[in-house]
């Protein structure tokens, strides 16, 4: 079973990632999303081919003794994760191994995080990370195609009773599709959500890799408006230098301090939106104590905000 545990793999919003996946050989998942990555297949309520936990665990346990220096132990599947009926098992057998500093992670779609199983598991993950396309039920169905069993009011209340109780880091990522889910009505829905839960982080984007259905992306200018409507939220962008659309701005300082408080903006974000002088601008107030730098589950952030 060489394909279990994958990298280690250079994460932009997480650091170096050591991979494990639940799912190595066929995609087990209770969604069939427009722009998934994997073949298209239609959802399932339950894995049907499930890994050996023992097998599993000793995988992940050699891997960490090769590759100790790591920044997470990140779970996931060809699928989803929290699907596999021995989730718990496996953090609870492996936790005690991973080596100091290293934080673990699960990718999960968000769909199963009100059962208190999943739940159980879920508490041991340093970071949590779930997505969110769709907060009303035209978008949520268009975008996600989930499993018939599965309810938009259903998840939503699911990943509001985990995140009250949850101590850890909350990562939402949000995953927008050109004329699918983009639609004020389900960004807003989305953000008033977000903003009721224990949230620490949101990371938007749209489609970059082929997708299994026919579906198209939004451009990184577009994102960049859509960012707005997350006030008050850290929000990571995936912005790449050099892109044409985007243009680096000068501020001064009152006007960079308003921008910061209203929106974190994250460290790699900040030489694509801000010019030379600007950035000087900004480190010149993290060292005065007007703005500060904040890592918000391995990310960092200009904030204004010194707790």
């Amino acid at each position: 079973m060489k394909n279990i545990v994958f990298g280690p793999v250079i994460s932009r919003r997480f650091g170096i990632s050591l991979g494990v996946d639940l799912s190595p050989t066929l995609k087990q998942c209770n969604f069939d999303c427009l722009y998934c990555e994997l073949e298209g297949k239609k959802a399932q309520g339950q894995m049907a081919e499930v890994l050996d936990i023992d097998v599993l665990i000793q995988s992940v346990l050699e891997a960490l003794l090769k590759h100790p220096k790591i920044d997470v132990l990140t779970i996931t599947a060809n699928g989803e994760p929290t699907l596999y009926p021995y989730l718990y098992e496996l953090i609870s057998a492996i936790k005690p191994h991973i080596p100091k500093g290293v934080s673990t992670l699960i990718l999960s779609n968000g769909s199963r995080f009100g059962e208190m199983s999943v739940q159980k598991a879920l508490h041991l993950f340093d970071i949590v990370k779930f997505s969110l396309d769709g907060a009303i039920s035209k978008s949520f169905l268009r975008v996600d195609r989930p499993h018939k069993n599965i309810s938009l009011e259903a998840l939503l209340e699911g990943i509001k009773s985990f995140g009250s109780v949850y101590s850890g880091k909350l990562v939402a990522e949000i995953l927008l599709v050109k004329g699918v889910n983009d639609s004020l009505e389900n960004i807003n829905a989305i953000a008033t959500f977000l903003r009721q839960i224990n949230v620490a982080r949101v990371d938007l984007g749209t489609i970059d890799r082929p997708p299994a259905y026919k579906a198209s992306a939004l451009s990184n200018s577009e994102l960049h408006e859509i960012a707005k409507r997350f006030d008050g939220l850290y929000v990571s962008l995936p912005f790449r230098k050099n892109d044409p659309n985007i243009t680096a701005k000068s501020y001064e300082m009152p006007e960079l301090l308003d921008l910061i408080a209203r929106r974190p903006m994250s460290v790699s974000e900040a030489p694509i939106l801000l010019d030379t002088k600007t950035l000087q601008l900004a480190e010149k107030l993290v060292g005065e104590k007007k703005l500060f730098i904040k890592n918000v589950a391995n990310l960092a952030f200009y904030t204004t905000k010194s707790e």
